[in-house]
């Protein structure tokens, strides 16, 4: 098994390379020891003190997760949040803050963050938030799990090309296959069906669009059946997949 200097499985991106971390904190010190951790997971990181330079920086790393301090010297969190979601929608963000009143738990959560940890926190719990974020949003792997596609409770084997929700195994024919590999790839991204054409069935888009709702109203029918919905539609944008939060 690989394992990281901690012990723990190493956790990649999907592609196999490292994953990248953000840390915003206007503590020089903190933001340090932070990033020295997450670098014993054996990921890219890089800091920043404000938050001007927090969206700067998101700009050149597109970052899987940050890890945002709520108080920063120019600006707050939930601002530098609305502001990463531009660069990147996708990303995981969990707040780090020394207030731990209910309120601002909620407002950071209703603001898009993912998770939330008060000061004083230990590494040990931060890394694991992380790691279990990472891992939920599917845009984690770990190095010994061979070819598989993770998105909350949805798990694809691409070489037995099994899928199991919930260690439920769902059946699936080969189109089937191909379209939600196609959405595991791209989790929390909306795809358009032109997008989705052009890469299931590589077709040029123009009246087709028919297929590709029918495909999806099966995958519907298999996946979601019986389940919270992990499969979108965004009105006059395509579809989205994305797990299911507790």
């Amino acid at each position: 098994m690989n394992t990281t200097r901690s012990g723990r499985p190493a956790l990649t991106r999907p592609d196999g390379t490292p994953l990248r971390v953000l840390v915003v904190d206007d503590d020089p010190d903190l933001a340090e020891v932070l990033s020295g951790a997450l670098r014993y997971e054996g990921w890219q990181v890089r800091t920043a003190g404000d938050g001007a330079s927090a969206v700067a920086a998101a700009r050149e790393l597109l970052p899987d997760a940050v890890v945002l301090d709520v108080m920063l010297p120019d600006t707050d969190g939930f601002a530098v949040l609305r502001a990463l979601h531009t660069v990147k929608a996708d990303v995981c963000v969990l707040f780090l803050t020394a207030r731990d009143a209910v309120e601002d738990r909620i407002k950071g959560i209703t603001a898009g963050g993912d998770d939330y940890v008060t000061k004083p926190f230990s590494l040990e719990e931060v890394v694991a938030r992380l790691r279990g974020l990472l891992r939920r949003a599917g845009m984690a792997r770990q190095l010994d799990e061979g070819p598989r596609l993770t998105v909350g409770d949805l798990v694809m084997d691409e070489e037995a090309r099994e899928v199991t929700r919930g260690g439920e195994l769902i059946e699936l024919s080969p189109t089937e296959f191909e379209l939600l590999r196609f959405l595991m790839r791209n989790p929390r991204r909306v795809l358009s069906k032109a997008q989705i054409l052009d890469r299931v069935w590589s077709y040029d888009f123009g009246g087709r669009a028919h297929v590709v709702e029918l495909y999806i109203s099966y995958l519907r029918r298999k996946v979601d059946a019986g389940r919270e919905p992990m499969i979108h539609t965004v009105r006059g944008a395509g579809y989205v997949l994305k797990p299911v939060t507790s």
